[in-house]
């Protein structure tokens, strides 16, 4: 994993010549998006809604040049297809409705399908958007899930799990 994420800051900073010529006030950035487009190449970042989208790759582009530390996109926008057939197959799974509700939300509360949450990786990177997604708008919500963070315009209560109220 070390050897992925120093290959993944090499070709960001040989990327960066390139991207110069593509955007010149904004090569860093493009260059640590195409890199670690790279090495996280399943992610999909469409659907999610556009401050989302502007505080992650920032939040990502800061961790990269900054600290040498990648983030990548687990899990973005679902759709209410999606985030129903995830919510089905933990109750399933669990064998209740409540059982599930701590792990997974039903497509109408669920901040995937609106495009406002994220599930991110590594563990590593997680961590970094923990310490500082704040800045960007971007928080850790739910004390059992490490790699869901959610936009919001103020931090958030930290909620044990997802079907946690706040008191």
């Amino acid at each position: 994993m070390r050897v992925l994420a120093a290959v993944t800051r090499l070709v960001g900073v040989l990327l960066v010549p390139v991207a110069f010529c593509c955007g010149p006030g904004r090569a860093r950035f493009l260059a640590c998006q195409w890199a670690l487009g790279l090495r996280f190449p399943a992610e999909d970042l469409r659907g999610l809604a556009a401050e989302v989208l502007t505080a992650f790759t920032h939040a990502r582009a800061e961790a990269f040049w900054r600290d040498g530390q990648l983030i990548g996109l687990t899990s973005g926008y679902r759709d209410a297809a999606e985030q129903h057939r995830i919510f089905t197959e933990e109750v399933r799974r669990t064998g209740s409705v409540s059982a599930a509700r701590r792990r997974v939300l039903p497509p109408q509360e669920s901040r995937h399908v609106r495009g406002l949450a994220l599930d991110v990786r590594p563990t590593e990177g997680a961590r970094w958007l923990e310490q500082h997604g704040g800045r960007y708008g971007l928080y850790r919500v739910y004390d059992n899930e490490w790699w869901h963070f959610e936009y919001r315009t103020a931090a958030p209560a930290r909620l044990p799990h997802p079907d946690a109220r706040v008191s």
